[in-house]
């Protein structure tokens, strides 16, 4: 009804153009990535912020791209969301090795900066910020699903800190970073929900904290369980006030959604697909790429559209949700939709099995972009109930 359409809060995705100055950056990453690019070993060519290098995350801090928002006084540049939005989108574009940084400078640098005490943010952020300092997420625990209020993780508290014991899994990173922001219960029961959680900053060098390796279809050890027992924990590593995680926690995974990475993270299998089609494909393979290049315009379009308002104060948790969740459809889809182009379509043979190894390491990685940075329901849901049809 006409009534009912008035009633329903409209989604807001306004044109928007990145600034002149973010544009003149794009520049001097791309021009410094030419570079140093070449020169860096990886296990993998493709996996960019899946994929570590230590070095490079050096290099980039070294030209203040890492903390590029954050305030000089902590190693920042004090640039603009913006700018920061350009730097990722190149590192992407260009397959750079940005998996050492990456959740340190995209999430766990903000949350401190937000909610740390002063004394954790002169600690670590000017660490993160030169590069040499890697971040993990301990928020999921076996049998739990994407329900993060069901956290079983409890961290006692005990003169001088807390007595953490627990599992996570699918910890990213956790056998070669240096901290983990662990969301634990500090107070209340399981069926509390979201009471008595607090999130705590954990050195995983600590006894009592053991990770072992989960192995990916890829064959690829990126993620872990991460087991605490009676694992010590000083109590200055308690982040903001006890009581306060699922604020946290809520507000640490808005950092997740609606960026470049939520659509580009295999953006290599369409620029090597281009480039094994020739220049002269057959109208029919033209057109699906073309479908294929607009659905990724489109979602950048959005996504600068989000980026502006967050840049203007805005809070766009509905279009953030929903960029996020057509990213994922579109980033499971071109693997197979690629794959079928270049067995019919590829200029050589030789290309064409080069190609196919590529996008076999795509395919093997799409399920895990439904869980990453909120499940697909989890995500619809909030689109759902912002919109009031639930």
């Amino acid at each position: 009804t006409a009534e009912m359409t008035m009633s329903i809060p409209k989604l807001e995705f306004p044109p928007f153009h990145l600034p002149d100055e973010a544009e003149a950056l794009r520049g001097e990453v791309r021009a410094f990535l030419k570079g140093i690019l070449p020169g860096l070993k990886t296990e993998d060519r493709f996996a960019s912020w899946n994929t570590p290098s230590p070095e490079f995350s050096r290099a980039l801090g070294a030209k203040g791209w890492l903390g590029i928002t954050w305030p000089k006084k902590y190693g920042g540049g004090e640039r603009t969301f913006l700018d920061r939005y350009v730097v990722t989108e190149e590192l992407l574009g260009n397959s750079a090795p940005a998996g050492s940084h990456w959740v340190a400078d995209r999430q766990s640098g903000p949350l401190l900066l937000k909610f740390g005490s002063e004394a954790q943010r002169q600690a670590i952020l000017p660490r993160i910020t030169r590069g040499e300092c890697y971040f993990s997420i301990g928020m999921s625990e076996p049998d739990s699903g994407s329900d993060l209020a069901s956290v079983r993780t409890r961290a006692e508290p005990v003169p001088g800190g807390f007595r953490v014991n627990g599992t996570k899994v699918w910890t990213s990173g956790a056998h070669r970073n240096h901290y983990c922001i662990t969301l634990v219960r500090t107070s209340g029961q399981h069926g509390d929900r979201h009471k008595g959680l607090s999130q705590l900053l954990v050195d995983l060098k600590t006894p009592g904290v053991t990770i072992r390796p989960i192995i990916n279809l890829a064959g690829r050890h990126d993620w872990n369980e991460v087991t605490f027992s009676d694992a010590f924990v000083p109590e200055d590593c308690l982040i903001g006030n006890e009581g306060d995680g699922w604020l946290q926690v809520t507000s640490e995974l808005a950092f997740e959604r609606s960026g470049p990475e939520r659509f580009m993270q295999n953006v290599y299998v369409l620029r090597e697909l281009i480039r094994v089609l020739g220049r002269q494909p057959a109208k029919r393979t033209s057109a699906i790429v073309g479908r294929l290049i607009a659905r990724l315009w489109t979602l950048r379009q959005m996504s600068t559209a989000v980026a502006g308002m967050m840049q203007g104060g805005k809070s766009p948790a509905i279009e953030a949700s929903l960029v996020k969740d057509l990213g994922t459809i579109y980033e499971q889809d071109l693997p197979e939709i690629a794959r079928t182009l270049a067995e019919s379509d590829a200029t050589t043979e030789d290309d064409l099995a080069d190609f196919l190894d590529i996008a076999q390491y795509a395919t093997m990685m799409a399920p895990s972009y439904t869980i990453q940075g909120g499940t697909t329901q989890v995500l619809r849901g909030i689109v759902a109930r912002g919109l009031g049809l639930r």
